[in-house]
């Protein structure tokens, strides 16, 4: 196997009439979404996309699952572009594109013909229509190769210009084979769907229902505004695995949505992102005391997730949940400062990844590569790149990996280092506490924490001294009705930054 397109190859001759993709209005069987796969490569074929990139300014439905499909038969890779991200950074992927085609749907067509785009223009409807041409296509096959790219997922960059991660097909079929063989996701699940499609999350649910024939639910935005609306269409669709961000299942938690309905055919929970809070994950192991959750970890360079930690206990409000231990074919390890080999438990350094999952680097961008993706200072033997992430972590007494914070999250106050977020794991074992974030106002030397919860300051203060050294403690505190989170459903740290001063 060379291509994600032989899963659905596989489904569509053992699985033809069972469907595949689903959202609110459509849905497509494995058999309709090869043949569809088949008619859209030979348009795009027309086009000569082999290798190229090809943008899609979609929104997430059944649609944008076609003309993913069509891209990659044609031998492409595609990049999907959130019609509601600002204009600036629409336009800054493209020019680093530089691609020749760009789909879009009726909807969004104004959009891309505001944007700073020169090539050709299609519309997603107007395409699908033709017969495919089975000479040209199987051509495209016998040239295609597992380290070809498979798409080009966009993270915010430390220059202000977005960063393109550059993924392969070997990656996401390693990875997907063993995600599915490591938690036995089969052709009996329904995968809901909470992530949009330029977030790595969607790429475990997309790809693994594509790997072992489950259907894939794709859950609207707008229904997590709404827990019981959210919770309906779970029960409804009978979903049975949840792979959402954190901050999906704590607005739940949050809002007590469980309270309303406990859907109940879902049998397996796993989450990533972000820390998920202790209290959060109570809440939802309270509801469902005998399901599977597991704590995913992993940046979009590594192919979605390189450590999981099945929960396998009793955890208490500020304990630090682990992030585990690496999937099959994953060498995960810690480095000092001097690059050096942490073993020793208890010690922090950056977790750094090797093996056939690592991203092919950043599109365009070989500076911003070679400073994340570089040889193994402990290997001098041969080349192998390894990722460095930028996180830090450190080995808990049974060996499991545990994050402790980013690299960047890491100051420097009244003559102290310290790490925020383990002044965000302390706010977290105070009850009135349901979210929180601590950002550093480097003007003036402090430390903010933005916070959602009905209690005053006087009384974080009183209750987080049981935790925290003075020095450490937020200097001002700021309460919410809601933290703003990012469109892949982060903390917005930026965001909070930006309210430091009004």
């Amino acid at each position: 196997m060379n291509n994600v397109l032989d899963h659905l190859k596989k489904q569509a001759i053992e699985r033809p009439e069972k469907t595949a993709f689903s959202d609110e209005k459509s849905s497509v069987t494995f058999k309709e979404l090869e043949s569809y796969a088949r008619s859209i490569g030979t348009e795009l074929a027309l086009l000569s996309c082999q290798r190229k990139p090809v943008p899609l300014l979609m929104d997430k439905s059944v649609s944008t699952i076609k003309i993913m499909m069509g891209v990659i038969a044609a031998g492409g890779f595609y990049i999907i572009l959130d019609p509601t991200q600002p204009v600036l950074r629409l336009n800054q992927i493209l020019e680093t594109l530089g691609a020749d085609v760009l789909i879009t749907e009726k909807e969004h067509l104004d959009l891309a013909k505001e944007l700073a785009f020169s090539g050709k223009i299609l519309l997603a409807e107007e395409l699908g229509k033709k017969a495919a041409d089975d000479k040209a296509l199987e051509q495209i096959e016998k040239e295609r190769l597992d380290t070809d790219p498979l798409y080009v997922l966009f993270t915010s960059g430390s220059t202000g210009v977005p960063k393109g991660v550059v993924v392969c097909h070997r990656s996401v079929i390693d990875f997907i084979n063993e995600f599915t063989r490591q938690f036995g996701i089969d052709e009996n699940d329904v995968l809901g769907n909470q992530a949009p499609f330029d977030f790595d999350v969607s790429v475990k649910d997309i790809y693994s229902g594509l790997a072992v024939g489950a259907t894939v639910q794709l859950i609207p935005k707008e229904y997590f505004s709404v827990p019981m609306r959210l919770l309906d269409f779970l029960d409804d669709r009978k979903v049975t695995n949840l792979t959402w961000a954190v901050s999906a299942l704590t607005i739940v938690s949050i809002f007590d949505g469980l309270s309303y309905k406990v859907p109940g055919s879902i049998r397996r929970i796993m989450f990533s992102g972000e820390t998920m809070p202790v209290k959060h994950l109570n809440y939802w192991r309270s509801y469902y005391p005998k399901i599977k959750f597991v704590n995913l970890y992993g940046p979009t360079e590594i192919t979605c997730n390189c450590t999981f930690y099945e929960i396998n206990k009793e955890f208490s409000d500020g304990d630090v949940i682990p992030i585990g231990r690496p999937f099959n074919n994953e060498k995960v390890f810690l480095l000092d400062d001097e690059d050096k080999e942490i073993r020793t438990n208890g010690v922090e350094g950056e977790l750094c990844v090797s093996g056939t999952a690592l991203a092919l680097g950043y599109y365009n961008n070989p500076e911003q590569t070679a400073k994340s993706f570089v040889n193994n200072p402990l290997n001098d033997k041969w080349q192998e790149t390894i990722y460095r992430t930028g996180d830090l972590a450190y080995y808990d007494e049974n060996g499991d990996l545990c994050f402790a914070s980013r690299k960047d999250f890491q100051i420097k106050h009244m003559g102290h280092r310290i790490e925020l977020g383990e002044i965000e794991t302390a706010l977290y074992k105070i009850g009135e506490i349901k979210q929180c974030c601590c950002v550093f106002d480097d003007k003036k030397n402090r430390i903010v924490c933005f916070y959602q919860g009905e209690i005053t300051k006087q009384e974080i203060v009183s209750k987080v001294r049981v935790y925290l050294q003075d020095f450490m403690i937020p200097n001002v505190f700021r309460k919410l009705d809601e933290l703003p989170i990012t469109k892949n459903g982060k903390l917005d740290r930026s965001l909070l930054k930006q309210m430091l001063n009004k």
